[in-house]
């Protein structure tokens, strides 16, 4: 049993811009592709950094407002020289990802960063894709029954010790209640951990029968 990977959930082909790209330029491509953020890449396609919304809101945020009482934030930079082109614009982003990565590896580089979205590079360290916290997020639109038949088949099937026919599985909107009978009360963790990093599953609740008292598992 593996995790989805990033390359099954990322955005390819990407949209992309080179470091001398517009700042109109830019806001066009984020309209037209209702997205974010691109990365700036160089003339091999290697990832520079990336500009986002925010990236372009601070630059529209320093130019002057004589109607506005509030003084532009210190953050606010109008690009070097007056110059608004994705170099200027850009938050040099080094942190990428590649297509073999689990989803949950992302996820976590993300949270670790604060990051919204990830390069996705190939083994060349070009960019050919982009992964948003809302790709990620896609795993947990697993339907219930493909979650089910992964825990049966794939999870308590391939447990020594435990009998899938004497293990009862609900899934509900990915919530996991397991019931039945597991022979040794060491095995209980182990089915719990393993159907818990299955894709898709939100929760585990334990309702087997071991021996020992049962516990809700979030």
């Amino acid at each position: 049993m593996r995790h989805a990977t990033v390359e099954t959930v990322m955005t390819s082909p990407v949209v992309q811009v080179s470091p001398e790209t517009g700042f109109r330029d830019i806001v066009a491509l984020l309209t037209e592709y209702d997205i974010t953020g691109v990365p700036v890449v160089d003339t091999d396609g290697r990832p520079l950094g990336l500009v986002s919304e925010a990236d372009l809101l601070r630059t529209l945020a320093a130019q002057e407002d004589t109607a506005s009482m509030l003084p532009a934030p210190e953050s606010a930079q109008p690009g070097r020289g007056g110059a608004a082109t994705a170099a200027d614009l850009m938050t040099a982003q080094p942190v990428c990802t590649t297509p073999d990565t689990s989803v949950v590896a992302a996820a976590r580089l993300m949270s670790r960063h604060g990051l919204k979205r990830l390069p996705v590079l190939d083994q060349d360290g070009r960019v050919i894709g982009m992964v948003s916290r809302g790709d990620l997020l896609r795993v947990f639109l697993r339907e219930d029954r493909v979650i089910r038949r992964e825990i049966v088949e794939e999870v308590l099937g391939r447990i020594d010790g435990v009998s899938p026919a004497e293990i009862g599985v609900e899934v509900d909107q990915g919530r996991v209640v397991l019931s039945g009978t597991v022979p040794e009360p060491h095995l209980v963790p182990i089915v719990l951990n393993l159907c818990r990093s299955v894709d898709g599953v939100v929760s585990v609740t334990d309702r087997l029968d071991s021996g020992g008292a049962p516990a809700a598992v979030g």
